[in-house]
């Protein structure tokens, strides 16, 4: 039953919740944590860890991709950032960091405002399969048609299309927009598409063809989209109402399974438990990672929406730096706030409610708890 909050006699509205409203309930049952399967499979791909890195220029470089797939995870590389437009961007990198809080952005638009170099697209995915680990990397909707073939012929193993919103019917009086089904159809890697953050819109997307949908909705560390947009989506609410459009996909479609990752508001363990409990199979994680000392950002995160020429909806924000990315996803941790040691942490909550595996995790009961922390 959907609940519906008269917001004046004119509007209603659902209630939505964020991870920080709910809690997962343990069961009758408790496992070993060692006997706790994280590993999940999106295509041909067998992956250890249900983590992608999200492709922003303070999460993802050539380097750290090849680290997190050799920890486990998939680093998905922005393929529209600093590192396909410039040959060397550390210094620019350092600057950023470096900039006060009243000319960051200012700035920032100036240094993305260079061109992307299809060469350096190329050069820099290479410099990922050299390392033997998956391949990923992201266009926005607007750039793919300009770039794809590029990204495909670097060897790509699996094409992400990012943006705040994608659906699957872009309306343009301007332009042709992307026909998502076809270009699904007529590519020969998997796609992973979004963010989608209503069941319809995500029903939409899995109907193209596509292998997986991010969900999510201006809800990151670095995003300003409800302030600039009046837009967002609480996490918890859009993973379940996905999850629910997958289930009828499923049907729809004859057994066809759609991957879906949570993207946005994960930003500590506890979230990402309850991402994957309330329907995610894997989590796209941008500040928990930014948090890293191999972490481009220095410290620092933001996201493309952050240096939009016209209307940024993001700003660079303070994350601090915790540890090595083994220690921030494998661990040990030396420190009980939720910065370390994310997939232990996953383990130890499924062993405690008793689920061997993901899609089993799935399954745990939920209630609805607001954290209010002192």
């Amino acid at each position: 039953m959907t609940y519906e909050i008269e917001i004046g006699r004119g509007k209603r509205g659902r209630r939505a919740y964020s991870f920080d409203d709910i809690a997962v309930v343990p069961s009758r049952r408790t496992r070993d944590p060692e006997d706790v399967s994280v590993t999940w499979q999106i295509d041909a791909y067998h992956v250890e860890l249900p983590v992608l890195a999200a492709p922003m220029d303070s999460v993802m470089s050539p380097a750290t991709a090849v680290r997190l797939g050799q920890l486990g995870g998939i680093g998905v590389l922005d393929l529209e950032g600093l590192w396909t437009r410039y040959s060397d961007p550390e210094p620019l990198l350092a600057e950023i960091a470096e900039l006060p809080e009243d000319r960051a952005t200012a700035r920032m638009q100036e240094i993305y405002s260079a061109p992307i170099i299809p060469e350096l697209i190329t050069e820099r995915l290479g410099e990922i399969r050299k390392a033997g680990v998956t391949v990923a990397g992201a266009l926005s909707p607007q750039r793919t048609q300009e770039h794809w073939r590029t990204v495909v012929g670097a060897g790509v193993d699996l094409f992400v299309i990012r943006g705040t919103t994608v659906s699957a019917e872009h309306v343009s009086s301007n332009a042709e927009p992307l026909n998502l089904k076809r270009f699904i159809y007529e590519l020969d890697v998997p796609v992973i598409v979004g963010g989608a953050s209503t069941y319809t819109a995500a029903l939409h997307l899995m109907r193209t063809g596509a292998a997986g949908v991010l969900v999510g909705f201006g809800g990151g560390a670095a995003h300003t989209t409800r302030t600039t947009l009046g837009i967002h989506a609480p996490m918890a609410s859009a993973v379940a109402d996905v999850a629910a459009a997958r289930r009828d996909y499923l049907d729809e479609s004859g057994g066809r399974y759609v991957h879906i990752i949570a993207d946005g508001g994960v930003g500590l363990s506890g979230d990402l438990v309850k991402a994957v409990a309330c329907g995610a199979d894997a989590v796209m994680l941008g500040a928990a990672l930014a948090r890293a000392q191999e972490a481009p950002g220095r410290g620092w995160h933001w996201g493309p929406e952050a240096h939009h020429p016209q209307l940024p909806r993001g700003e660079r924000v303070r994350v601090g730096t915790v540890g090595t990315l083994q220690q921030i996803l494998l661990g040990p941790g030396s420190q009980a706030d939720g910065t370390l040691n994310l997939i232990g942490a996953l383990r130890r909550a499924m062993a405690t409610t008793g689920y061997s595996d993901l899609k089993e995790f799935q399954r745990v009961e939920v209630v609805v708890s607001p954290y209010r922390p002192r």
